[in-house]
């Protein structure tokens, strides 16, 4: 596919802007001033959206010429940047706004309602936050999450082209002199142009380990060469790396995930359907702005105008049903994931059940979320006949954008794991727990 020309790592989006101080006062509703607003003891549903609506409404505005184009969304990202949105989960005491993750996606669907590829691409730094906040060692926790609250974006460099859970990383962390040496390629490295440091999963030795560099490093270079139809704003694509070099403090033990049950890949795949839902109520609002300026009907129509016509009416209050739907779901199993998140950070211990709980949760509203909204956002075509797919309105973008998004994690996986629950009591398997299966010599079929 043609590659944009702004889209190198020697262009990548310079971070010279200045960083936001929290002041005291109320959420402001204009966009210049969102970054000044602090919240004591944490911020209300209502404060949240005074301070991110209007910056919501300013991204929506050119999410169909963007799509036709494929323009990065970088004044975007610097939008959300200045109204405070990748500090929403950072604590207050590190320059963030402590809100709750219920609170973060509620927030979530209302972005992906206005330009589906920005939670996307912030997913792994909504993973990274979140982990950062539990980490044991007090001084990194504190030095990473005062760089979050400062407005620092994490990308990520994990998966590989062509290796699964259970195969040895290619890309590998080796000792050079003093520091670490990373060489290695990754594909799939969604929202690192736009990032500011960047979680690389590599191999070292026998053992898996992060790896956060920064991403105008020497050695570091990233392409937006991601091909697929849809969530084509993601920055996502290849990235390289090639010696690297690594301080000792930047390697994360564990790599991808932590051995045993966590709240990660639960919380990871709540992301994609934060995103699923947007593009659900997106939808529905564009169909509906089509079909109120609509005259053309048809001679077996049941009204001169489409918008006055019970079936169309039908088509497009069972979208908004749908969209009602998906969104309630994803909020449903925010809360749970939200207490867990709670407990943790309180120090308190979680017990395995909740876990998997959480996890059955996920996987459950994958199965409901993915084919409701699929549904909803081919039927709602019907409304208006071929002149809907015309590439000017880009509507086409919301089954392409819908359907490449609900294909992380693939669904039949998920619903077999619910149902060997039901059956038999089989615990769901964790992101991380594929690769601790043994293999055959010639790693084949997974034992």
């Amino acid at each position: 596919m043609k590659m944009l020309a702004n889209c190198g790592k020697s262009q990548n989006f310079a971070r010279s802007r200045p960083l936001w101080p929290l002041v005291a006062g109320p959420a402001a509703p204009s966009i210049a001033d969102m970054s000044t607003a602090v919240f004591s003891p944490a911020p209300s549903d209502t404060e949240l959206s005074a301070r991110f609506r209007p910056v919501f409404e300013e991204i929506a505005k050119g999410a169909t010429e963007r799509e036709r184009e494929r323009r990065l969304p970088f004044a975007e990202v610097e939008l959300l940047l200045e109204a405070g949105y990748t500090r929403l989960r950072v604590p207050q005491e590190f320059g963030g706004l402590g809100a709750s993750l219920p609170q973060l996606f509620r927030l979530n669907i209302e972005l992906a309602e206005a330009e589906s590829n920005l939670p996307q691409a912030l997913r792994v730094h909504t993973g990274f936050v979140e982990d950062l906040r539990l980490d044991t060692d007090p001084q990194r926790r504190e030095h990473w999450l005062r760089k979050a609250g400062e407005g620092a974006i994490f990308g990520n460099g994990i998966t590989e082209p062509g290796a699964g859970f259970h195969d040895r990383y290619q890309t590998t962390l080796s000792q050079d002199g003093a520091h670490w040496r990373l060489d290695g390629e990754k594909f799939y490295s969604t929202g690192s142009l736009f990032a500011d440091h960047i979680l690389v999963a590599a191999q070292r030795g026998d053992e898996r380990v992060g790896v956060l560099v920064d991403a105008d490093q020497p050695g570091v270079s990233q392409q937006d060469d991601w091909d697929g139809f849809g969530q084509r704003l993601t920055a996502s694509g290849t990235s390289r790396y090639a010696g690297v070099q690594v301080a000792a403090d930047r390697v994360f033990e564990g790599g991808y995930g932590t051995p045993g049950k966590g709240h990660q890949a639960a919380l990871l795949q709540l992301v994609q359907l934060s995103v699923l839902a947007g593009i659900a109520k997106r939808a529905v609002a564009d169909i509906v702005a089509v079909t109120q300026q609509r005259t053309r009907t048809y001679n077996h129509a049941l009204a001169d105008l489409p918008k006055d016509d019970p079936l169309v009416q039908q088509v497009i209050g069972r979208g908004e049903g749908a969209a009602f739907a998906a969104r309630a779901t994803v909020l449903a199993v925010a809360e749970l994931l939200g207490e867990i998140l709670d407990r943790l950070n309180a120090g308190e211990d979680v017990p395995p059940q909740a876990y998997d709980e959480a996890e059955l949760a996920a996987a459950k509203a994958q199965s409901s979320v993915i084919p409701l909204v699929l549904r909803s956002v081919t039927d709602l075509f019907e409304v208006g006949g071929a002149s809907l797919t015309r590439s000017g309105a880009a509507l086409d973008r919301h089954w392409r954008n819908a359907r490449t998004i609900s294909l992380h994690n693939p669904v039949i996986y998920k619903e077999q794991r619910v149902g060997a629950n039901l059956l038999v009591g089989e615990a769901p398997p964790y992101a991380w727990t594929v690769g601790e299966r043994n293999l055959p010599a010639d790693k084949g079929a997974l034992q």
